[in-house]
């Protein structure tokens, strides 16, 4: 197999570069995240940067990218200090693509694209319905990176909503069985299986599936 070596990526083209850096590192989750505006108007838009940060307690964080232009997300989190992650499903993927998509400062890309508000009882933040597992989330913190003058945020998971079906006994969600999808870059939506699961891994102890 003949491997291409680069190292000078600045003499890429910049779509190039950003193409290439971005699908470079592997699979990275597809979520919606959806919030709503102190006035009450909501906002939906993808993210593929959202990562576990811990079990307990609960907590997640993603990227919020340089607000030196309006970023309708950011600034409603901080307002109401919640929002909702929705994962993304095969069916939904044309739609939530579009979420990225530059319109102005406070329009709803809920009315852009066939995706529908969903609301829980006491909860005032819309899911994206038909997501099969949606996580309501409380911002916590954010860590200001200098780097490349992008944000961090730090949130709790305040709570799960899955469909039934994906729940193994010991509480794991088996997340191929709703379709779920992941991204390649920034556009390549795949769809993963399972293949294997395995057991806690102990030192001078063979692999054990918990499926063979």
């Amino acid at each position: 197999m003949k491997h291409l070596s680069i190292l000078d990526f600045s003499k890429m083209e910049r779509v190039e570069r950003l193409n290439l850096i971005n699908s470079c590192t592997g699979y990275k989750s597809a979520n919606l995240i959806a919030t709503k505006s102190i006035d009450g108007k909501p906002n939906i838009a993808i993210f593929s940067s959202i990562t576990h940060l811990g079990s307990d307690p609960a907590l997640i964080g993603f990227i919020v990218r340089p607000t030196t232009v309006p970023r309708d997300t950011y600034r409603n989190i901080k307002e109401t200090r919640h929002f909702t992650v929705n994962h993304v499903t095969e069916s939904m993927i044309a739609d939530a693509h579009h979420t990225s998509a530059n319109y102005d400062p406070g329009v709803s890309e809920f009315e852009k694209t066939n995706l529908e508000e969903e609301y829980k009882e006491n909860i005032d933040i819309p899911f994206a319905k038909g997501s099969p597992i949606q996580l309501y989330c409380k911002y916590v913190n954010e860590y200001y990176i200098k780097e490349n003058n992008t944000i961090q945020i730090i949130a709790s998971i305040e709570n799960i909503f899955f469909e039934e079906n994906l729940r193994h006994e010991d509480g794991w969600l088996q997340i191929d069985k709703g379709n779920v999808v992941a991204l390649n870059g920034l556009d390549g939506y795949c769809l993963p299986k399972l293949i294997d699961r395995f057991q806690y891994a102990r030192k001078d102890t063979a692999t054990t599936s918990f499926l063979k």
